[in-house]
């Protein structure tokens, strides 16, 4: 089963600003819009952006709208997540997920990767 891979993330200082990396090996959902969701510890996981498959719609969660930028390059099929200006609360784990939905819904989306940490200290 072919799975996302997500990298990029590590210990950060708040105000910093991290670039998140979604990888699809073998040119796998290439036409899925793509998702990154984050959960934190006793959280439930919540979605922070998506990219349609075409990379020219893209939706953002409130709390990260103006901060966050997603994007796509599709010569490499590749999916960023742009964090800038980062608070102690985007701390989570980031998953990436795929599906044919640009939904908010973690349940709308069959295909995940492992997750990559985020953390910011204060």
């Amino acid at each position: 089963q072919v799975r996302l891979v997500e990298s990029g993330g590590r210990l950060v200082q708040a105000g910093e600003s991290l670039r998140l990396s979604c990888e699809a090996p073998g040119g796998a959902f290439e036409m899925y819009s793509r998702a990154w969701f984050r959960q934190a510890p006793g959280k439930e996981r919540e979605f922070v952006a998506v990219i349609d498959r075409l990379g020219s719609r893209t939706l953002y969660s409130e709390s990260v709208q103006g901060r966050f930028t997603i994007s796509k390059d599709k010569n490499k099929n590749v999916v960023y997540l742009q964090m800038n200006n980062l608070l102690p609360e985007d701390t989570a784990l980031y998953f990436c997920a795929a599906d044919a939905t640009t939904g908010r819904q973690a349940g709308g989306y069959k295909n995940w990767g492992q997750g990559t940490q985020v953390t910011v200290s204060s």
